[in-house]
């Protein structure tokens, strides 16, 4: 059974990795044939993309799982999506640039849109802000009531993003599912960015079952599992994309990538989880909150400063995605 979970992580990888490329490669298509800008491609046409396989988990382990394990899987994921992301997904992209830098692939500056990065920062540390200091000590009327205002949060939000001043998308490398044709019918952009994500999401769960199995052997509760283990596979075609897209030059689809996603996570699964769960964060789960909140708020400082240093402000999340899990090990020795 060992082996075969361990066939499972591999091969959960490797169809996140492919169906992340054919996903990048689709969007940037898309967003050239729809005439969208390099923010609102980034920000909100691949980050909704990328976030459904971690936004469809917590749905389906509250809804379906009955008990508190249900519900500690759901507000676990919820709550592990902004933590990777800002921790781990943003660190990836910094510690690219850097490596890139080093093997003198790319220069050292992150070119990056900076009102767009901002905006989706400034959205994404008040939703989460509101949901994770507010709303737990609120009545459960205030809680419905924040839970439609972050929807109507995250619909401001795509509209400013659709609106702001943003580069216009380039033409984009031949598609995977007609490589022969440089002007493919958009039918055949939608289906390969439709299978990719379909794709990702099969990846995503192979990678959880088998992560699943070997965290239980483990002895991990459900809710440090889909806190801190889930998220890493589910968050993978974020950091997979942004890589990708870094190495390649194109830093405002890979920042708009993550920080997009981390807006939506913020608004869309947050509101569900404050309307159909106790919504109790406590421990290790508040802990989480609280460092992808501090990240996220270094990356906005440092987008004020040298863009050579950027990369720098970036790669700072990944110093509490390390103690944050030093503090999971020692507290559950």
């Amino acid at each position: 059974m060992e082996i075969l979970d361990l066939f499972k992580l591999i091969g959960g990888i490797l169809l996140i990795l492919a169906s992340a490329e054919f996903f990048t490669n689709g969007i940037e298509a898309l967003g050239h044939r729809l005439g969208t800008s390099k923010n609102f491609t980034g920000s909100v046409l691949a980050a909704v993309g990328t976030a459904l396989p971690e936004t469809i988990l917590p749905i389906i382990a509250v809804v379906f799982f009955a008990g508190n394990k249900g519900e500690d899987i759901g507000v676990g994921a919820i709550l592990g999506a902004p933590f990777m992301l800002s921790t781990l997904a943003f660190p990836l992209v910094g510690l690219t640039i850097l490596v890139g830098y080093f093997l003198k692939k790319r220069d050292l500056a992150f070119h990056v849109e900076h009102a767009g990065l901002r905006r989706d920062l400034v959205f994404f540390l008040f939703a989460y802000s509101l949901a994770l200091f507010v709303v737990p000590y609120e009545s459960h009327n205030v809680r419905i009531i924040t839970a439609v205002f972050l929807l109507i949060l995250y619909g401001i939000y795509v509209y400013l993003t659709l609106r702001g001043e943003s580069e216009d998308m380039e033409e984009a490398e031949h598609l995977y599912f007609s490589p022969k044709n440089p002007h493919p019918h958009i039918s055949i952009i939608w289906l390969q960015v439709i299978t990719s994500l379909v794709v990702m999401v099969i990846g995503a769960h192979i990678f959880v079952h088998g992560i699943e199995h070997i965290s239980v052997a483990l002895g991990l509760n459900p809710l440090l599992f889909s806190l801190l283990v889930a998220p890493i596979a589910t968050e993978l075609p974020e950091k997979i994309n942004s890589v990708l897209w870094v190495w390649r030059g194109k830093d405002t689809l890979a920042a708009g990538n993550i920080a997009g996603a981390m807006v939506f996570q913020s608004t869309i699964p947050v509101s569900f989880g404050i309307v159909f769960t106790s919504w109790d964060i406590t421990g290790h789960a508040f802990t989480s909150g609280v460092f992808a909140i501090i990240s996220a708020f270094i990356v906005l400082i440092f987008s004020y400063i040298n863009r050579k240093l950027f990369a720098v402000g970036f790669s700072m999340g990944i110093l509490f995605f390390i103690y944050y899990v030093y503090l999971v090990i020692t507290n559950n020795s």
